[in-house]
C-alpha cells in the first residue's frame, strides 16, 4: 500500500475524535429516554483509610431531591465522567481543587490532567470536553465490587444493635480493599459504595425512631412501617443507577442478600448485574465471638428473610443444651 492509501484507511484524530462525540452524544440520549435521574458530581477528594487504600469521595447533586449522595471509590482511576468533563474557560487549578485530576497531588503541581512523577495523562475530547476512556489511565468495562447502602445514621453512628446496617458497610470497604476473603472475590483495591440519603427505608429518621418505640410494642419491623402508614420500603435506586453509570461502571458485583436490590440495579444496555454477592452476618460465622448479638437483630434478621424475601439462611444451631463435664459421659 503506498503512503496515501494507508492515509485514506486509518481514521485520522479528527475522525476519532468525531466518533467518540457522536457516540458520547448517542449514550447521553439513550441515558436521557430511559428515565434516569440526571446526577452531577461537584467534588471529589482523596481520604486515607484505616480499610487500606485511599478511597476518593464524591459528592453528588441530582434533579430528583436536594439531598448530598455520595460516592465512595475504591481506585483512582474509576472517573466521573460528570466531574472530569471540562468547562470553558476553567484553569487547570480549579479541576485541582474540585478533584477532577488524574494521579495523586502533591505542593507544586500545577496541572490537573497530567501527573509527571506517575507518568500519567488524560486527554479531552475537543468539541464538548468529555472525558476520553483509556483503559491505560480510566477503569472500564471491568467488573466491579458495588454495594448500594442507604443511609442508617443509628446503625454507623449510633452503634445500634438493631440492624446490621453498620456491619455491612464496614464489610463491603473491607471486602474491596482485599484480594480474597474466604470463598469471596474481593475488588483488590476496587469498588464503589453508593451512599444513599434515605434513611429507615425512605421514611426519614424521625419515623424511624418512631417505628422503632413500635417495634419495642410488639411490631416487626413490617408492620411497624405500615402502622405509621408508609410503605415497607420507600427507598428509589434510580439514583444510584445513575451515580454508577456516571462512574462509568457496567458489570455490577453486587453485595447484597436483597433481591429487589438486583433487579434494580439493572439499567440495559449501560449498567448489568453479573453477580450477586452475598454478606452473611458476621454473627452467624464459625467465630460466634464476631457480629452484633441481640434479640432485637434476630429479630429484624428474621423479619427480612421471612417478610422482606432477603436471600440469607438462617444457620441451625444444634445441641444448644449447656453440657456438664461430668454427665457428659452418662
Amino acid at each position: 500500500m503506498t503512503a496515501e492509501t494507508v492515509a485514506e484507511a486509518v481514521p485520522s484524530s479528527s475522525t476519532l475524535s468525531q466518533n467518540k462525540s457522536a457516540a458520547a452524544a448517542s449514550a447521553a440520549a439513550a441515558k436521557a429516554a430511559s428515565g434516569l435521574p440526571h446526577v452531577q458530581c461537584i467534588a471529589r477528594a482523596r481520604i486515607p483509610t484505616v480499610q487500606g487504600p485511599d478511597i476518593f469521595l464524591h459528592l453528588y447533586q441530582n434533579d430528583r431531591d436536594n439531598k448530598e449522595h455520595l460516592a465512595i471509590v475504591f481506585g483512582e482511576d474509576i472517573r466521573s465522567r460528570s466531574l472530569f468533563r471540562k468547562h470553558a474557560g476553567e484553569t487547570q487549578e480549579a479541576r485541582m481543587i474540585r478533584g477532577a485530576y488524574v494521579g495523586k497531588l502533591y505542593p507544586g503541581r500545577t496541572s490537573a490532567d497530567v501527573d509527571e512523577k506517575q507518568g500519567l495523562s488524560l486527554q479531552f475530547d475537543e468539541k464538548d470536553g468529555s472525558l476520553v476512556v483509556e483503559p491505560s489511565t480510566t477503569w472500564c468495562e471491568q467488573e466491579t465490587l458495588v454495594r448500594i447502602h442507604s443511609e442508617c445514621y443509628t446503625g454507623e453512628t449510633a452503634w445500634s444493635a438493631r440492624c446490621d446496617c453498620g456491619e455491612q458497610f464496614d464489610r463491603a470497604g473491607k471486602l474491596m480493599a482485599v484480594d480474597h476473603e474466604g470463598d469471596i472475590k474481593g475488588g483488590n483495591g476496587h469498588g464503589v459504595i453508593v451512599y444513599l440519603r434515605q434513611e429507615g427505608r425512605g421514611i426519614g429518621l424521625g419515623e424511624k425512631l418512631k417505628a422503632y418505640n413500635l417495634q419495642d410494642l410488639g411490631a416487626d419491623t413490617v408492620q411497624a412501617n405500615l402502622l405509621l402508614k408508609h410503605p415497607v420500603d420507600a427507598r428509589d435506586f434510580s439514583i444510584g443507577r445513575a451515580i454508577l453509570i456516571d462512574l462509568g461502571i457496567s458489570q455490577v458485583r453486587l453485595l447484597t442478600n436483597n433481591p429487589d436490590k438486583v433487579a434494580q440495579v439493572e439499567q440495559p444496555p449501560f449498567l448489568h448485574c453479573v453477580e450477586r454477592v452475598p454478606m452473611v452476618p458476621l454473627s452467624w460465622s464459625g467465630n460466634h465471638s464476631e457480629g452484633i448479638h441481640s434479640k432485637e437483630i434476630d429479630g429484624y434478621l428474621r423479619t427480612k428473610i421471612e417478610r422482606m424475601g432477603h436471600l440469607l439462611q438462617q444457620p441451625l444451631t444444634l445441641h444448644t443444651a449447656p453440657t456438664d463435664p461430668k454427665t457428659a459421659a452418662i
